[in-house]
């Protein structure tokens, strides 16, 4: 073999490397698309269920404003954006240290809750709660206890109390209509004196702290974990 021809054949051999690395370089280049392209999709659905629900959650507390605005003060309550509604006026709920709902309390929850079960079961929300919890919250004191001590009372207390309030809304005859979807749906949870409400200085609110909330959350978050376990 003459030079002329070792020399043509070193050049088809490095022509056929370089046609096979730029082919290489399409193939990973149409896969980093490709990916790019799924993962603004996957993205934008995280976006629109986060826009979705965030307009949901704003409609349900102004619909839940509507209803109860003109009851609040009567019924020693408050309406959260966070879509919370809080009973803390202690003197209508129950007596220091005890979990019986106080008569007044249950004529309040007789009046409350039916309304309230009728918004969040409306077609507009039904399909979209995840859980409607009750939960309780007392101050962060117990007489002659120490801290610890206090918030371990505080749970008992604060969990005894919310079984109080879900046994007597769910036994209500109004709802009786919706008991299987409360049941699926509703849970009482005791938070001792986790989440104590502060004033303005910063400082623990006794009175506030002592509270039942019911509040609603509405299933955004398993949706959005569902759409990034897609991506896994």
């Amino acid at each position: 073999m003459n030079n002329t021809q070792e020399h043509i054949e070193q050049e088809e051999h490095w022509v056929s490397v370089s046609d096979l690395m730029a082919g290489l370089m399409m193939v990973f280049l149409l896969v980093a698309i490709v990916f790019m392209v799924n993962a603004e999709i996957e993205r934008n659905k995280v976006r629109d269920v986060a826009i979705l629900y965030d307009r949901l959650r704003t409609q349900l507390y102004q619909d839940l404003v509507n209803e109860f605005a003109p009851d609040l003060d009567r019924w020693g309550a408050e309406i959260d954006p966070d879509l919370s509604i809080r009973f803390n006026r202690e003197q209508l709920t129950f007596a220091q240290g005890e979990s019986n709902l106080r008569p007044e309390f249950e004529s309040i929850l007789s009046e409350f809750f039916p309304r309230y079960l009728r918004i969040i079961t409306s077609e507009k929300y039904r399909h979209d709660i995840a859980e409607v919890r009750i939960e309780g919250h007392t101050s962060s004191g117990w007489a002659g206890q120490s801290e610890d001590a206090a918030y371990i009372l505080n749970m008992g207390l604060s969990q005894a109390r919310t079984r109080s309030a879900l046994d007597y809304v769910l036994n209500l005859d109004a709802v009786a209509g919706e008991r299987i979807w409360l049941k699926q749906h509703m849970t009482a949870n005791g938070l001792s004196s986790s989440k104590p409400v502060l004033d303005a200085n910063g400082n623990e609110d006794p009175d506030r702290s002592r509270r039942v909330e019911f509040r609603v959350r509405t299933d955004a978050e398993s949706r959005i974990a569902s759409i990034l376990e897609s991506q896994l």
